[in-house]
């Protein structure tokens, strides 16, 4: 067998070694990297080499004063709760070579794939500001790819090696390719983190749990501009019926990060 000049195709460990003359299709494991995090409910022991971090919607247009909630006359200081902890908590995952993944509300400029339904739901009038609206500070598009609008807050610095989903729903995994990135990366273990809770992390947490992901949601690192009983009843659904909440301190711990 002539395993000389392999060349990888594909991302490890979803990845072939080929050559001219091989195919190697063993898909080579990941050395596990194991760590235990307490929860609310239990101790779980999860392994690093398989864990990613979803970071949904921290967006201008969710947590900025100038951003699309601010200008319908929603008070996002709620939301802005999570940045502190996520300005914590992220270098520490870079630094453990877990992923952290950005999962952004980013239409197309066309909203071609934005159904009427859709829509209403966030211009219920019409005569609103809705998806892919100017907004009255500054006239960036709502929640449009690439527009100031849907840009990441600049508190949180997104780094080279961060991976970036757009969304079009309130679930990460519709119509998006996040499952296919994390099959291919091998993550099977996900933290959940970002706004609103009760609302878009929440739908991707249950997704991930309907397709066989363990799920991590990070209380601390979460937040909402709904009422305080949504939040409590995401908690208390997330632990019942869909994984285990931790918070940013314990996942430290986890790291062995005091």
């Amino acid at each position: 067998m002539d395993i000389s000049n392999l060349r990888p195709l594909g991302s490890p460990p979803n990845a072939w070694w080929v050559n001219d003359h091989l195919a190697d299709i063993s898909r080579q494991e990941l050395q596990p990297r194991l760590a235990v995090l307490t929860t609310q409910t239990k101790q779980v022991r999860f392994d690093l080499s398989k864990t990613a971090c979803l970071v949904v919607d921290m967006q201008n247009d969710f947590c900025h004063p100038d951003g699309w909630l601010a200008s319908i006359g929603v008070d996002v200081t709620p939301a802005r709760q999570a940045i502190v902890p996520l300005q914590t908590l992220l270098p520490l995952l870079r630094s453990a070579q877990v992923p952290v993944v950005w999962v952004n509300w980013g239409n197309r400029a066309d909203l071609l794939n934005i159904s009427a339904g859709l829509r209403h739901v966030y211009n219920p009038t019409g005569a609103g500001v809705g998806l892919g609206d100017p907004l009255p500070a500054n006239g960036a598009p709502v929640l449009t790819k690439g527009s100031w609008a849907a840009a990441v807050v600049d508190e949180l610095k997104a780094q080279p090696q961060d991976i970036w989903v757009d969304k079009y729903r309130m679930s990460g995994f519709w119509d998006t390719p996040l499952d296919s990135i994390l099959r291919n990366l091998g993550k099977t273990t996900l933290l959940f983190a970002g706004v609103n809770v009760d609302q878009c992390v929440m739908a991707t947490l249950q997704d991930a749990n309907f397709l066989g992901y363990d799920c991590i949601l990070l209380r601390d690192c979460s937040a909402t501009t709904s009422p305080e009983y949504c939040a409590q009843a995401t908690i208390y659904n997330v632990n019942q019926c869909f994984g285990f909440v931790a918070d940013s301190a314990a996942i430290a711990a986890a790291l062995g990060v005091s």
